[in-house]
Formats: C-alpha cells, structure tokens, sequence
C-alpha cells in the first residue's frame, strides 16, 4: 500500500474491512523528532539539551527492552511486535479510541473503503473493543445476505472461540480470498441470541455513489463512503437525476462511516448553496470555518436525509450541515457520534501508520456532537422484523415526507 494520506484530513470511524522504520538494536536515540517526522542531529545548544531530556525519558523504556531480551522466558522475542505495541502503548495512553497505531495489514485495509476493491465478506467492523464487532454489512454483500446486523459480535471463526483473542487478531482470521468459506458464531446483544453463519468471501467492488429514481419522481442517492473517487461520482449521479425532473431528493447516508473532510465540504455544496457548514475546532480553541462551494446540482430541490447508528463522522457534517441549515429533513434513528478529525500518516518503509486526532469538528450552529450523535428530526427506527420482511420504513417515511411537500 503506498498511499499516503498525510496533509488530508480524515473523519473516518477506524474500520478495517472483510473483508519505526528500521528495527531498534539498543543504545539511545540520538536526536530529536521534528515536525516533518525526520529525525535532526543539530548541534546547536538548545538541541543538545533537548536530546539529553530525550535521553532520559527513554532511558526505562530502553532498561525495559534489556530485561526482556535478557530475561524473558521465550527467547527470541519478536522485536518488531515490541515496537508496535510500545507505539500502540504510546498513543492509547492519550485516551482517545480515534488516535491509535495501524499495523501495515491494519493499514491496507482501512484504506480500501476510500480507494477501490477488496476480497472479504464485505462488512465493516470495530476493532477498537474487547470483540469484533460489525459496524455494518456492505450493501449486496455476503455479510448482508447473511442477515448481519450492526452490533452483531464474532465469538467464534470456524469453530474456535476467539473471544479472549484481539479483534485485530480475529479479523485475519475472517478475512481471505474470493472463493473461501469461513464459519462464524455471532452473538446478538439486542436479542441476547447466539447463531452461526457460513458466509462464502467475495471480491467486493466499492462504489461510492449508488443512485436510482424510486416511485418515478423521486431521486435516490446512496453514499457508501466519502471516498477519492466520491465527488465526481456524486456530480454524475445528479446530473443524471435532475435531468428527468425529480419531485423530491433523498439522500441515503446509513452505515455511511466517514472519509476525506474535503469531499464532505465537496457532498454538501451539491445539496447547499452558500454560508458556513461547519466549523473545525484546534486545540487552542481556535474555530477555523468551511464555507459552502457555489455550483452545487440540487440546492432547492426538497431533502431528505436517512441516519442511523451506522452513520458517523463525515456523514454526521453532512447530516448536521442539512439539519442546522433547514436544508433538508433528517430521518432515522441516531448517528454513530464521532466529533473529531484525524490525520492518517503512514510511518517510513511500510512499518504501518498513526491516526492522529488534530481537531474537533462543530456544526453551523456549534453543536458538538462526540459520544452523542446526532438526533433525526423524525425517529423512525429499522428493526430485524423490518429487515426480515424486506421493508424499510425508513425511506418509505421519507418518500412520505416529500410527497407531502409536493
């Protein structure tokens, strides 16, 4: 993977899909990180100091490292799994579930929804607690055949109990090559019901922009992703839609995860015309505003916009621009809740990558909504009867909505 993501902000839930450079050989780092991520050997007075700081802050993690090579009862030790954990241990101890180290597989794979095709079961999911744990099925994949619902936990892969294990552990084992079997246990917490499924791994191609005109005079958008190719995908899409003169818009970002904030602002200049969408809050307090582009395809037709739990981060700026702005009209249940932006930064010669939380994002009306999410205008929720019984009450609220504003 060599896709570098450094310089453009990321608002992404970390999913990874069904789916230091160079090794430390003891003794004391010499010099100082700079900004840029290089290392300098300046010898100027104050760089000295700082170096000596540096040297003794590190100086028990290096005694750490002689205890364990020395001492330790399984000899070799795995030096690079020693590296990432200290890494990890570094950036969890910040006590932020978004900022975190990406081991290079971790990396390749949370990159995919922005980028291209995968091989897998098509389903996105939550490493960052104590199960894996499906965030939601991709649309027409195998984990959706399979009737996985968001929340649904892996307790077992073909027939071992993997819940003692790490969910980024776990996932290697679920994910494979188009063609394979895997066997898995789910456990259901909403229903308290255990049950397995044999899902066969598919290549998975990932459009972002999947679009359709429902009852005939109502145009559908469904954004799987704010992705490389979302923008122009978008810009098609209506152009298409609003040539056969659609009576209403709806906008579909269920299980819709995140992704690039400059194809966020890029998704909801389509929808609004002018004025500010949202703020980006730095840690000085400081509010740095993003205005609204001009030319936007559908800026006065009526608006739906269709929410869920699975809905988070570039899709909540989406959904609260709509909502703070009366744009549009929000419809489901409450968003995933993630207030915060990230820079990816790939280390040096493929040793994975960090996540790191830069800035926190505001609606127009300086709402912040971490941990708390965003509230339809109108609740309406999607149970697993509804899904059974193929019925989505959720867009059929909607089309209801538009109708009414005929």
């Amino acid at each position: 993977m060599n896709t570098n993501h450094t310089g453009r902000n990321i608002i992404l839930v970390f999913l990874a899909i069904f789916l230091l450079a160079g090794t430390f050989s003891g003794g004391l780092l010499v010099g100082w990180m700079l900004p840029n991520g290089t290392f300098s050997n300046n010898q100027d007075t104050q760089a000295t100091e700082q170096s000596s700081d540096l040297d003794t802050l590190f100086a028990p993690f290096w005694e750490t490292w002689g205890y364990v090579h020395n001492q330790y009862v399984d000899q070799p030790v795995d030096d690079t799994k020693l590296v990432q954990g200290a890494i990890s241990g570094m950036l969890d101890s910040l006590g932020d579930k978004h900022t975190g180290y990406m081991t290079p597989e971790e990396y390749e794979e949370a990159t995919i929804p922005l980028e291209g095709s995968f091989e897998g079961i098509g389903a996105y999911v939550d490493v960052s607690g104590k199960l894996l744990t499906i965030i939601s099925p991709m649309p027409g994949s195998p984990a959706e055949e399979a009737g996985l619902l968001s929340g649904d936990e892996v307790i077992k892969v073909n027939g071992e109990d993997v819940t003692a294990q790490d969910p980024s552990v776990v996932l290697k084992s679920v994910k494979g090559p188009a063609g394979t079997d895997v066997a898995l246990t789910f456990y259901r917490p909403d229903t308290e019901e255990t049950f397995d499924v044999t899902i066969t791994r598919q290549k998975i191609e990932m459009p972002s922009v999947i679009s359709e005109m429902k009852d005939g005079d109502i145009a559908y958008i469904y954004l799987t992703t704010f992705g490389e190719t979302t923008t122009e995908e978008l810009k098609a899409a209506l152009e298409t839609l609003m040539a056969q003169n659609p009576k209403g818009l709806i906008l579909d970002l269920r299980y819709n995860s995140g992704g690039f904030l400059d194809v966020a602002i890029d998704v909801i200049s389509q929808f609004i015309p002018e004025g500010i969408v949202m703020y980006e809050q730095q840690g000085n307090g400081e509010e740095i505003p993003y205005y609204a582009k001009p030319g936007g395809l559908a800026t006065e037709i009526p608006l739906v916009v269709l929410i869920n739990e699975g809905s988070a981060s570039a899709s909540e700026i989406t959904a609260g621009a709509i909502q703070d702005l009366h744009r549009g009209t929000l419809v489901g249940v409450t968003t995933y809740g993630k207030g915060s932006v990230q820079n990816w930064i790939p280390l040096e010669n493929d040793k994975g990558a960090v996540r790191i939380t830069i800035a926190r994002w505001l609606t127009p009306d300086h709402h912040q909504i971490n941990e708390e999410g965003l509230t339809p205008d109108v609740e309406v929720p999607f149970t697993e009867e509804d899904a059974n019984a193929q019925i989505d009450p959720q867009l059929n609220k909607a089309i209801e909505i538009l109708r009414q504003s005929e």
